[in-house]
């Protein structure tokens, strides 16, 4: 059996063609899905990649919530299926209430591109599985509306429940509050972060690793962790 992952193209997407190389190098079918569709195509899993989605007009995410294909992503979610969203994929998570709080412009007011080091807060996730509690990688970071905020009594609601999953280390790129790159839902089903795991999904393309250049793949297994996870419950 193969797992079958959707990758979900708006306009004004970047990532979606990147997001599915890391799905097969990872082991699975990635099946491309269309903003405009009423049909997952009958997926295991989504990914909502990185990008523009309508060109950030209004703000992240603003429009893209309302095309049809996210009405059923909720459904799926709320329903178990896993859920990835990565830069403007995490910012319409927040948008359709998958996940709380918000993201708004980076504190420098600028758009940022690095390699950035990550700490695994939560490795219990259905993206997660194949990490190390505390343990720390390095994946590509890009984006001008990265900065995550909410209220106090939520970010603390997200500490106590264990729901950040990532945070930045040595240095937080973007004002996010509590240096919080990415959060969970409360089932750790839904995922989304800013930084981009798809980017380091293949030796020779990644983020330099300590034995060579371009050689990180830190990312991989944020893929590999759906996918073993899809398979142990076939």
């Amino acid at each position: 059996m193969t797992a079958r992952i959707g990758v979900v193209t708006f306009p004004g997407t970047l990532d979606d063609r990147d997001a599915a190389r890391a799905v097969r190098l990872a082991g699975a079918e990635a099946v491309p899905l269309w903003h405009g569709s009423e049909s997952l195509e009958d997926v295991d899993a989504v990914v909502l990649p990185g990008g523009f989605s309508y060109g950030d007009y209004l703000r992240a995410g603003a429009i893209a919530r309302f095309a049809p294909i996210m009405d059923k992503v909720v459904d799926a979610a709320n329903g178990g299926m896993p859920v990835l969203g990565i830069c403007n994929g995490f910012q319409l998570l927040t948008e359709v209430h998958l996940l709380p709080g918000s993201m708004i412009k980076n504190d420098h007011l600028h758009f940022i591109c690095r390699d950035q080091t990550l700490r695994i807060e939560n490795a219990e996730t259905s993206w997660t599985t194949e990490y190390r509690e505390g343990e720390e990688i390095v994946i590509p970071l890009k984006n001008q509306d990265g900065q995550y905020v909410a209220d106090e009594k939520t970010l603390d609601m997200l500490e106590a429940e264990g729901r950040v999953a990532f945070r930045y280390v040595g240095w937080n790129p973007n004002g996010s509050r509590r240096d919080i790159a990415g959060i969970t839902n409360e089932r750790g089903n839904v995922v989304g972060l800013m930084p981009h795991p798809e980017h380091a999904a293949e030796p020779g393309f990644g983020p330099d690793s300590r034995e060579a250049g371009r050689m990180g793949t830190d990312g991989l297994a944020f893929f590999t962790s759906a996918i073993k996870g899809l398979l142990s419950h076939a």
